[in-house]
């Protein structure tokens, strides 16, 4: 029996941080250690990290251009000027767009909001939506989550006599835009220090800063919006933008989770009671599987105006109406995903040499273009591949690429250029467009570029563990210690340990709505443990109680009637002897 899913890697101890974290903190060094694993280098920074307030953020004016952001806003409002913010369909974009039109709206200030649909007109700014806005009688138009490679489009702004401010966090592409201000903290000559905002964070810097410019020009307290409450949008964007939870977002997420869990916003409350998780604390998880989707349906199947209604409604009946749609139209999402997934399954197998392939790219005119970004993110976590999915329509194809951590796909879709129309992205996550002719030439193309970079170990997937403990070490003092730590997210992933030579106490159970998960007892010859696997029920007929495993798991605080205990969720497990 081979019970190996992954490769193991064990992070090397810094036992001389370990000690200076330790001592100069209060805290244990497994908990030290795990700060180290997460890119922390000096005692400030884990101090700031497990101990950061609401005062830990970066003055908002490090941001280069953020000034003439302000003023040229300023102006706008004194002048009266029509301004539109011009947002995305994800929900980094929503709420972004969202949260600028409430903060607009406080300061009752007239403004409006143009997010372009997946389907008819793709990502960006685009000539129509830019006329269509001067017809409206824009004067000032404000972008979220994108602009930032919108040369072509901030010039013909400029020549129609609007004014351009953009707000952005994506790759940086050569020239940049003509615009008033450029709010980008990874422009060159930006001394911003956190570099990995999301597009919500970066409107939040804005409005901070807004904030503080009406405060210094002597506007009462009173009439001045309080952002606390607007956390549960920048932490709604960030954390399902898949944005690393470090530094700032660290900060963003800690608190403002708990903004969505006390949220006096309708249409939050609304997504809540529908996904049924009123009434407890709001995690990670619940964003990027249960609120975040059913807000991204909107722009995946439709229009993404409904989710943004749904975000700044002060009415409850109205509310409600959007979530059930939004929710309904999450449900016809997952039924178009899991056939496209299917679909694909079925042509990796028939199409695909695993030794031979570094990458998997397929297309078809099948596809909905709204749903190809999930399945080629499934397809990555089942293959550890890169994968590209593009959805052909007549002469031309867009895609949806996703990555690996050995494989920058934004850098190897440069190298692919001369076969693309256009394209933008990151690391981990890129889109594409192709004229249908040049797919086939960019198969192969792409494919001798991943070859060249990824070697076959790096089409396995790796875990990083932690630290190698003993079960006796995990006990309930040190769990909420390490949960301090936490939210977990992307870059600050939960913590993983790897316990070795562990037996099967008793008999295992299979457990969950349709058996698919499994509980029992384990021990390592210094304390007898409860572990929990989900979606490893397979395990009852491979695993018995004559043969000893490690096993590598989270450790969580269970939660039942009141009473909490420490329990360990199962991430893989192998023969001792392996």
């Amino acid at each position: 029996m081979n019970l190996i899913k992954n490769r193991w890697n064990f992070i090397t101890p810094n036992l001389e941080l370990q000690k200076s974290f330790s001592k100069g903190l209060g805290i244990s060094p497994i908990t030290a250690q795990l700060l180290i694993n997460r890119g922390i280098d000096n005692l400030d920074g884990a101090n700031n990290f497990i101990n950061s307030t609401l005062n830990s953020f970066h003055d908002p004016y490090q941001m280069k251009d953020m000034d003439k952001a302000v003023q040229r806003i300023i102006h706008s409002i004194k002048s009266k000027e029509k301004i539109f913010i011009y947002g995305d369909y994800d929900v980094d974009g929503i709420t972004a767009t969202s949260l600028l039109i409430l903060f607009f709206r406080e300061m009752n200030v007239d403004a409006s909001y143009y997010i372009p649909k997946r389907a008819g007109e793709g990502y960006g700014l685009n000539l129509n939506a830019i006329s269509w806005i001067k017809e409206q009688g824009g004067k000032l138009i404000i972008t979220v989550d994108c602009g930032i490679t919108a040369v072509k489009e901030g010039k013909a702004l400029k020549e129609m006599g609007l004014d351009l401010i953009i707000t952005d966090h994506h790759q940086l592409s050569g020239n940049l835009p003509e615009a008033v201000a450029i709010l980008h903290p990874g422009q060159e000559d930006c001394k911003y220090p956190f570099k990995s905002l999301a597009g919500v964070g970066i409107v939040f810097k804005l409005i901070k800063s807004l904030r503080s410019a009406f405060k210094k020009m002597g506007m009462p307290q009173e009439k001045i919006p309080n952002l606390k409450q607007h956390l549960d949008l920048v932490s709604l964007g960030t954390i399902a933008d898949i944005a690393p939870l470090l530094g700032e977002n660290h900060i963003i997420a800690k608190y403002g989770l708990k903004e969505i869990g006390k949220t006096s916003k309708a249409g939050l409350k609304a997504l809540k009671t529908i996904v049924g998780i009123n009434g407890r604390d709001i995690t990670v998880t619940d964003v990027g599987f249960l609120i975040g989707p059913r807000i991204n349906a909107a722009g995946r199947l439709g229009a993404a105006d409904a989710a943004v209604r749904l975000l700044t409604t002060n009415n409850e009946d109205e509310a409600f109406e959007i979530a059930r749609h939004l929710d309904s139209e999450n449900r016809k999402r997952q039924l178009i995903q899991n056939d496209i997934l299917r679909e694909v399954r079925a042509m990796i197998e028939s199409q695909c040499h695993a030794e031979n392939n570094r990458a998997i790219i397929f297309s078809s005119s099948n596809w909905h273009l709204g749903v190809i970004g999930i399945v080629a993110s499934k397809i990555v976590e089942e293959y550890n591949k890169p994968t590209i999915l593009i959805s052909v329509d007549g002469e031309y194809g867009k895609g949806s690429a996703r990555g690996i951590p050995s494989f920058h796909l934004y850098e190897s879709l440069q190298k692919c250029e001369d076969f693309l129309v256009d394209f933008g992205g990151h690391k981990y996550a890129a889109g594409l467009t192709i004229k249908s002719e040049m797919i086939d030439k960019f198969k192969d193309y792409f494919q001798t570029v991943a070859t060249e970079v990824l070697n076959k170990d790096d089409c396995i997937s790796q875990i990083d563990i932690d630290a190698s403990i003993e079960l006796a070490e995990l006990d309930y003092s040190l769990t909420k210690e390490i949960n301090r730590i936490g939210p977990f997210g992307q870059s600050n992933p939960p913590p993983l340990f790897c316990s070795r030579s562990v037996e099967i106490a008793g008999e295992p159970v299979v457990i969950g709505k349709n058996n698919g998960h499994i509980r029992m007892d384990v021990d390592d010859g210094s304390e007898i443990m409860e572990a929990i696997g989900f979606n490893f029920s397979y395990l009852i007929n491979e695993i018995n109680s004559d043969d000893s495993y490690d096993i590598v798991y989270t450790p969580i605080i269970n939660r039942w009637k009141g009473n909490e205990r420490v329990q360990l969720k199962l991430v893989d497990i192998r023969k001792a002897d392996i």
